[in-house]
């Protein structure tokens, strides 16, 4: 499995990251051919080795002819919708940007569908957001750990005036993930640069057991008297199994028109649930009840919990820390005659492979054709087989 730690003693923005990327190998040609799928115009993208104290770094910079375009969350993901980006990539854009906005709206007492990006939603953030993950994707990073954040307090100016430090939402977004203290003054952590790290990392604290194959140096602009650079730490996974730390959230129901939890479903997978499930239980009285389960990162459980005392009846949510194992994965893509189908492909510990068709592919294009969804997932399966002609002794193939 690849491997990427990341390693933020002096904090982490999201030019940072695509410094640190380009500084790992990433091909900045092909960066600037992956943006372009944006067709966004009014900016132009350039990267420069410098230095920083005794550190020789890469730093980033976005010069936008109009720096404070305002965008509201639909218009984000419109030009997501129409951008010419691997699925996966404009996912988790999606993703990043839903989650920003939550916070923002969170901060200023609105909701996320009213509030105004301002910096957040200018060509830069949309540029920076996009790159990190088209970079992490191009240099095969299958998992990501992060380092603590360090926090210091102090002031930053902003489209709403002086705030303080952390900047508001930056301060909402680092809820449920480990800080340390600054070892200076100033703002070192971002919300695009946390917002970032919170959706690619799954673990936070000390290095994962690797083989250690690229080290990678983005600089951040500010100058201050230690090094202002963040780490990117490139390797393979040693063998044996990597656990990560999960939340269970559990509420049992009993009085909640069942109609409501498809939309309660949707809600929690949109705001970052890595599961959710429904049981079915005989409750106090005789009643007939309903036990709603919902996996997460432990970051994710405060804004997930909301979400269930505000859509459900429930008065009360457990909480269960516990870990998991998950086989490394990757995405790929095929050609059918109904269209491109994603598959999902996980690494067994033999190291056989396991490849399954995104469902909800299959049923679009289904509906687009007007043919039986098996006849899809069918035409799916036979393509990735062709697509990977002879497939390695023992894989297997999964069918939705």
């Amino acid at each position: 499995m690849r491997l990427a730690f990341l390693d933020c003693p002096m904090g982490v923005s999201g030019d940072m990251l695509l410094g640190a990327l380009l500084d790992a190998g990433l091909d900045g040609d092909r960066l600037t051919a992956a943006l372009e799928g944006l067709h966004l115009s009014g900016y132009t993208i350039r990267w420069e080795r410098v230095t920083k104290g005794p550190l020789a770094a890469t730093q980033v910079t976005i010069s936008v002819q109009d720096a404070h375009t305002e965008r509201r969350l639909a218009d984000v993901l419109a030009l997501l919708d129409q951008a010419d980006l691997p699925p996966d990539v404009r996912d988790d854009a999606k993703a990043v940007f839903r989650r920003l906005a939550h916070v923002e709206a969170e901060v200023h007492g609105t909701t996320p569908d009213q509030v105004h990006f301002h910096e957040l939603g200018a060509v830069d953030t949309l540029v920076d957001i996009v790159g990190v993950l088209w970079g992490m994707r191009a240099l095969g990073v299958e998992r990501l750990v992060a380092s603590p954040l360090p926090v210091a307090p102090g002031w930053t100016d902003s489209m709403h005036g002086p705030l303080p430090l952390p900047a508001p939402a930056t301060l909402a977004l680092l809820r449920g993930l480990p800080i340390v203290p600054a070892p200076v003054q100033g703002e070192l952590v971002t919300p695009t640069g946390v917002a970032l790290v919170s959706h690619l990392a799954d673990a936070f604290g000390p290095p994962p057991p690797m083989t250690l194959q690229g080290i990678g140096y983005g600089a951040g602009r500010k100058a201050f008297e230690r090094p202002n650079v963040l780490r990117l730490w490139l390797g393979e996974a040693e063998g044996r199994p990597s656990l990560e730390p999960v939340t269970m959230l559990e509420t049992n129901i009993d009085d909640m028109n069942p109609q409501l939890y498809a939309h309660v479903a949707e809600r929690l997978f949109a705001a970052g649930a890595l599961d959710v499930t429904l049981t079915p239980v005989q409750m106090k009285k005789g009643r007939p009840g309903v036990v709603l389960s919902v996996l997460c990162r432990p970051e994710e459980a405060d804004a997930l919990s909301a979400i269930l005392f505000s859509e459900t009846t429930t008065l009360g949510v457990r909480r269960l820390a516990l870990t998991r194992q998950a086989l490394p994965r990757r995405t790929t893509q095929v050609h059918t005659p109904y269209g491109p189908v994603r598959f999902k492909v996980a690494t067994l510990p033999n190291g056989r492979e396991r490849a399954m068709p995104e469902y909800e592919d299959c049923r679009r294009l289904a509906q687009q054709a007007g043919v039986p969804l098996a006849l899809v997932i069918e035409a799916a399966v036979q393509a990735y087989q062709g697509a990977t002609a002879r497939p390695p002794a023992g894989s297997e193939m999964r069918r939705t």
